[in-house]
Order: C-alpha cells, then sequence, then structure tokens
C-alpha cells in the first residue's frame, strides 16, 4: 500500500460523494450520539463566517430539530458560538453564516480581553510570545470558552475537522483541533463545497478564501500560502489522483510530521514517532 493509500484510508476519503447522502450521514451520527447519551441536550459550535463551521452549524442545526421532533424533548438546542479577537474583519460573513444555520441560540465571547490577560501573565513569568505562539493562544481560548458554555448546558462541542485539514494537521493542538465529535470527518474541502451548494448556502460562504486569521502580523493569511499547497491539490490527493510529485510530497510530509495531532497524548506504547 502507497502512503497515499494509506492516507486515503486512515481518513476516510472516498474519491465521490452524493452531497444529499453525505448531510444525511452527519446529521444521523450526531443524533445517533445523542441518542445513546441522553443526558447531552446540546450542541455547541464556534462559528467563523468560513465554508467549514457553516457547514458543521447546517448539520448540527438539523440534527437538533429532528432530535426535538423525535423525542418531543424541547431541551434540546443548538448553540452557535461567535468567538471575536477584538474586532472581526469578516464579520458580516458570520452573520450570513448564522442566517443560513438559524441556530437555536446565539452567543458571543470576545477573547481578546483573556488572550491579552494571559500574555501579560506569561510575560511576568519571562515568557514573550511570538505572533505565531499568540494565534494559537487565540484558539486555544476560543476551545476553552466553547467548553464551559458546553459544562454549562449539558452538550458537547462540535469540531469542523476535516479529510484536507487533517492530512495536513492545520489546526492548533487542543484548539480548533480539541473537540468532542466531528461529523465533516471524512470530507475534503470539495465534498464540503459540494454539500453546502446541495443546501443552498450564500456561494460567498463557502467560496472564499479559507484563512485561519490567527497572526496579528499576517492578518487573513490565506490556508494556501501557509500550507504550501492548495486545497484543489489536497482534495485531488485525498480523492486518489495522480499529483506532480512536489504537491504530493508537500501533502506527505505534512501528514508524517503532524501525526501527533491525529492521535491521543503519546504513551510507552507507541512508536510512531521513531518512523518519522
Amino acid at each position: 500500500m502507497t502512503l497515499q493509500q494509506e492516507i486515503i484510508t486512515a481518513l476516510g476519503v472516498k474519491p465521490t460523494i452524493d452531497a444529499e447522502t453525505e448531510f444525511r450521514r452527519s446529521v444521523d451520527f450526531l443524533k445517533s450520539y445523542l441518542k445513546a447519551h441522553p443526558f447531552i441536550k446540546s450542541l455547541i459550535l464556534g462559528i467563523s463566517g468560513g465554508q467549514d463551521s457553516t457547514l458543521a452549524g447546517k448539520i448540527s442545526q438539523q440534527a437538533i430539530l429532528e432530535m426535538r421532533e423525535d423525542s418531543g424533548d424541547k431541551e434540546y438546542q443548538f448553540i452557535a458560538v461567535r468567538l471575536p479577537y477584538g474586532a472581526q474583519a469578516d464579520e458580516q460573513d458570520c452573520q450570513d453564516a448564522i442566517a443560513f444555520i438559524r441556530p437555536d441560540r446565539v452567543l458571543t465571547v470576545n477573547i481578546k480581553s483573556a488572550v491579552l490577560a494571559s500574555e501579560q501573565a506569561l510575560r511576568g513569568a519571562g515568557i514573550e510570545l511570538s505572533d505565531f505562539v499568540r494565534g494559537n493562544e487565540k484558539a486555544r481560548e476560543r476551545m476553552k470558552a466553547q467548553y464551559s458554555i458546553a459544562g454549562m448546558c449539558k452538550g458537547v462541542v462540535v469540531g469542523t475537522d476535516h479529510a484536507a485539514e487533517a492530512v495536513t494537521g492545520f489546526y492548533t493542538k487542543y484548539g480548533d483541533g480539541g473537540t468532542d465529535i466531528n461529523p465533516l470527518f471524512r470530507l475534503n474541502k470539495r465534498q464540503g463545497k459540494q454539500i453546502l451548494a446541495w443546501l443552498g448556502c450564500p456561494e460567498h460562504l463557502y467560496k472564499k478564501a479559507p484563512t485561519a486569521d490567527l497572526e496579528d502580523d499576517r492578518p487573513a493569511l490565506p490556508d494556501e500560502a501557509a500550507l504550501g499547497v492548495t486545497y484543489e491539490n489536497i482534495d485531488d490527493y485525498l480523492e486518489g489522483k495522480q499529483l506532480d510529485a512536489g504537491s504530493a510530497k508537500i501533502i506527505e510530509g505534512w501528514y508524517l510530521k503532524t501525526e501527533h495531532k491525529r492521535r491521543p497524548p503519546i504513551t510507552v506504547f507507541d512508536d510512531f514517532w521513531k518512523k518519522q
């Protein structure tokens, strides 16, 4: 088995999908989890205004609507959380995503003061954060807020991780990578767009350039610029297509060096890191 085949198998990516079928699969997946854990009444998700959180939000809201209808339990709710760092440049996209999703409840937690307080506390200990590490601080603060909300609302935190993100490890460990349940896992970026188009999502929400937007010195830095490879390349790779050697090497390099992000904390029984 080639490394490409190994990666495709590990991430569960199909070469083609039917949008309606995969949407239903994700909705039913969330519903099955909720039915198996009746003490859970809420799904919590941070909404950024981009493709992934818009799709995960729509899936989550549909699952909750059906759970209320199926069970008659009105306590079930989907909570969309806005988590800006000060003022967000693409705030209108966030509001458009919320209008499309139509969540039961919307909360806004501005994380800027918490991040600055953490940075100040570290500075007092002699640790001066780089711009890149401060970006990770933002991602972890966002996740901390979501878990606090989940803890108070009988909830679980929904993630937006998908195959094109997982293969590169392009997320913050214990930040946006630290969730409870990931309904987009197995889909690549192209397939997520396909489902949103089928759902009638406003095009600007899934056609905008993806960005983590974590760095102050490089605001709205496109993911593709940071990765050194395009999502078209990544999606082609995950669908089993032949890529030029340079692009394939970049993707496989990201996969190998970020393996630790896709695993629980390393124990004495793990040896994957010796093979990298």
